[in-house]
Parts: C-alpha cells; sequence; structure tokens
C-alpha cells in the first residue's frame, strides 16, 4: 500500500469514527447503556439495566418481533424501579402464560403508532391547552401534560408517570423513558 492511500483509509477512518461518536453523542444513555439510532427499540431496550422487567414482559407478551417492526412507533418505557411501584406480585402475576392478555394490553399501552419527539408532544399539549389526548396500540388514551418543561403522562387510573429521559431516537421511533407504568382504565 502506498502512503498516499494508508493516508486516504486512516483518514475515511476516522471519517466514519466521529460520524459514529456523533449519532451516539445526540442520543442519551438509557440505563447505563448507550442507545443507538440506527438500532430498534427491541435491540436498544436489551442493553439498559434499568428496563430488565420491561424486557422481560416484552417477552413474555410476544411482543418483541413487533416492537422490532418498522414503526413507526413511541414507547414510554417504564423503569425496573417503577415496575416495583406496582403492588406486591404485580409483575410476577402478569408474567404468568395465562395473564398473557392482560400484559399485552398493558404494554401496548404503552405505544403510539407514531415517531412523536417531546417537542412535538409539548406542541399538542401547548395547541390544546394543556392536555392532549394520547391514543395508544392498546386501545388506551392517555392525556399528555406538562409541568416545568417536562412532559407528563396521566393514565386510565388517574396515576401520572413523568419523562425522565426523552427523545431516545431508534431506527423504528423514539423512546421515553417514564417513571412510573401506565395502566389502562379500570
Amino acid at each position: 500500500m502506498t502512503s498516499k492511500t494508508t493516508s486516504i483509509f486512516a483518514a475515511a477512518g476516522l471519517a466514519l469514527s466521529l460520524t459514529a461518536g456523533a449519532a451516539l453523542a445526540d442520543n442519551p444513555m438509557v440505563g447505563g447503556a448507550p442507545m443507538y439510532a440506527n438500532k430498534n427499540i427491541v435491540e436498544n431496550a436489551v442493553n439498559s439495566k434499568d428496563h430488565e422487567t420491561l424486557v422481560a414482559a416484552v417477552k413474555a407478551a410476544g411482543l418483541v418481533e413487533t416492537l422490532q417492526g418498522k414503526g413507526p412507533f413511541t414507547v414510554f418505557a417504564p423503569t425496573d424501579e417503577a415496575f416495583e411501584m406496582l403492588p406486591d406480585g404485580t409483575v410476577e402475576t402478569l408474567l404468568k402464560p395465562e395473564n398473557k392478555d392482560q400484559l399485552t394490553k398493558i404494554l401496548t399501552c404503552h405505544v403510539v403508532a407514531a415517531d412523536a419527539m417531546s417537542d412535538a408532544i409539548k406542541k399538542m399539549v401547548a395547541d390544546d391547552g394543556g392536555m392532549h389526548p394520547v391514543k395508544t396500540v392498546g386501545g388506551c388514551e392517555f392525556t399528555a401534560m406538562t409541568k416545568d418543561g417536562k412532559i407528563m403522562i396521566k393514565d386510565g387510573q388517574g396515576n401520572v408517570a413523568t419523562v425522565t429521559i426523552a427523545d431516545v431516537e431508534q431506527s423504528n421511533g423514539v423512546i421515553h423513558v417514564i417513571d412510573h407504568v401506565l395502566l389502562p382504565a379500570s
């Protein structure tokens, strides 16, 4: 190889590594792991130490293939701590095969069939006078609100989840990390 060819390959390698670094820098870390905009929702979620319960639930509900699909999806992703706030035994009960339908309903109520970044959500809330209805893939209708610049989602039972990490870009949508599990109306 000539020194000119070597220089060209070195420059190309540097450019690729800077581009990859810039793409990563735009996405927040979640659960101590980098989130890559060129990976899908499931590929990123499995690396987050804060979403082990969510990943187990998605697997138990048979939703892995769906969330690896084309999308676009907006996923409001509750942390492990959010699942721990549910009454004792709730998660274990939902993960049982006989409760797959109920688990699927709860999980799909965390998914919107759109790519909604936080600025767009905040604008919809503002345009609707402070509250915007959110229709989920699971058939739930929740309410998006804002307080002190943070997005909040009121579920069907009146509980409110706050987005703690917004705009985690995915190849098939976006994840917003939330601090409570969203539940459908009883």
